[in-house]
């Protein structure tokens, strides 16, 4: 009988040991946060962005912007009606998905870039803005809405620029996507200044308060042209007000920054959270390096061609773009970038360009691309205060969690009179402001949330 003791005390020990298995003991250690594989308010922290641009930023300045170290890219601006009468089509070789109108692919994207893909919509309908949103939310991480295009082709509409001088209209807008997009997709928004520093820090309030995940500020009025220096100066003042109000958004700014190395001064000068390139990166998509490339003629340009032939973008906008890249010559001569662009100039498609980009490996170029993004993931892509402040700047938090950018350096000496607009410089052929502006701003109200009065103090805050 032996044996029948000990074959029941072996039960025993088989079944206190499961119960011991199963059982859950409290852990001491603090529970990670669990990472997301969509934007969040975080995404717009401490990044280094690549702008919405017409023609510049097509896909193929997408896909080199995020090899070269972009955080997250704009598509160009598209127009809610134009979307909503597009028609998705995937090629089954390249993975391009085309959103085409009656005669050309009005929008392409490609799964590998979505992650970090916000898409631009231009709209003066808040239902037609949530239609047009619905139609490619399957494709795109977040909504930005563009409240800052001075061109008349989106003012003349009611859209871009026009919305500043309607709060109520963009606001609705604003409301509407939120309401309608899903939590995972983003909705932003993108402005100009407006004259009065006053106005704008009225006009930033309610479009924060619509429940955006981040705001960019190109910093320039409506009436301002690239020829004109941007006002980063004003920024500062805009960003510490966003910041009291507590939601934790972040303000990117856009506007003369060209490269990685130079949004460090723009950060320090502005306390922006992130920066957005528009002409940096249509000059050269490798601009978001700390080493961008150089003798493009040779390291980009072939590329390029090579890249927009297999994915079919179209000729007259390649060459747009092609024609565009400039930087430093280092071993490429001024001779050989002339005959080049020359060859360009001449081309009237993709054969006629065979002696430049041959072999037209444009399948490798491709996989390169989406090699050097999963390797390298672009959220990851941070510039922290650290990295320009030195021992100024705040602790930079662990990979968990992204810190948030609050500088206590003077404010720089620069303010806006009571009562008076800044000034305008002069600009052929730009839409100006309407006349009854004044009437067309914010009515008059309560002080901003965040400050106790409205006198555009510039004083750092304690």
């Amino acid at each position: 009988m032996n044996w029948a003791k000990d074959l029941a005390r072996s039960v025993k020990n088989i079944l206190d040991m499961s119960r011991r298995s199963r059982s859950v003991s409290p852990s001491s250690r603090t529970t990670k946060r669990q990472k997301v594989d969509h934007l969040t308010k975080e995404s717009f922290k401490n990044g280094i962005f690549l702008a919405p641009m017409v023609r510049s930023g097509c896909l193929p300045t997408r896909l080199f912007a995020l090899k070269h170290g972009a955080t997250l890219v704009w598509g160009p601006e598209m127009v809610d009606k134009a979307m909503l009468h597009a028609k998705r089509e995937v090629d089954p070789v390249t993975g391009v998905i085309s959103y085409n109108g009656v005669s050309r692919a009005i929008f392409t994207t490609h799964p590998i870039e979505k992650p970090y893909l916000v898409f631009q919509l231009g709209s003066a309908d808040p239902e037609l803005a949530v239609q047009a949103a619905k139609v490619v939310q399957q494709d795109i991480s977040g909504i930005d809405l563009n409240c800052g295009c001075p061109k008349p082709f989106s003012t003349h509409a009611g859209m871009g620029a026009a919305l500043l001088t309607n709060p109520d209209l963009l606001c609705s807008i604003l409301t509407a996507l939120r309401a309608a997009m899903p939590p995972e997709i983003t909705v932003t928004a993108k402005i100009r200044l407006l004259p009065s520093q006053e106005d704008t820090l009225k006009l930033v309030e309610r479009i924060v308060n619509t429940g955006i995940s981040a705001l960019t500020v190109h910093c320039r009025t409506r009436n301002m042209r690239d020829k004109n220096p941007a006002v980063i100066e004003r920024l500062r003042e805009i960003v510490d007000f966003v910041d009291k109000m507590g939601k934790g958004i972040a303000v990117t700014e856009n506007g003369d920054c060209e490269g990685w190395e130079d949004s460090k001064r723009v950060r320090k000068v502005t306390g922006a959270s992130s920066v957005m390139i528009a002409r940096g990166a249509e000059s050269n998509p490798s601009c978001f390096s700390e080493t961008p490339l150089v003798d493009v003629e040779k390291t980009l340009m072939p590329a390029y061609l090579r890249l927009c032939k297999y994915l079919d973008n179209h000729w007259s906008l390649t060459k747009f773009c092609v024609t565009q890249f400039k930087g430093k010559r280092v071993e490429a001569t001024k001779a050989e970038s002339t005959e080049l662009r020359q060859k360009i100039a001449k081309a009237k498609s993709f054969d006629d360009m065979a002696k430049v980009a041959a072999p037209w490996t444009g399948e490798d170029e491709m996989k390169a691309i989406i090699q050097a993004i999963e390797e390298n993931n672009p959220k990851d892509r941070r510039l922290l205060p650290s990295q320009f402040l030195g021992d100024n700047a705040p602790p930079d938090e662990d990979e968990e969690g992204i810190p948030e950018y609050s500088s206590q350096e003077p404010i720089p000496n620069y303010f806006t009179p009571e009562h008076t607009q800044n000034p305008e410089p002069p600009s052929l052929r730009a839409p100006h402001l309407p006349n009854n502006f004044e009437r067309l701003v914010l009515p008059p109200s309560e002080p901003p949330t965040p400050t106790q009065t409205l006198k555009p103090s510039l004083t750092a805050s304690p």
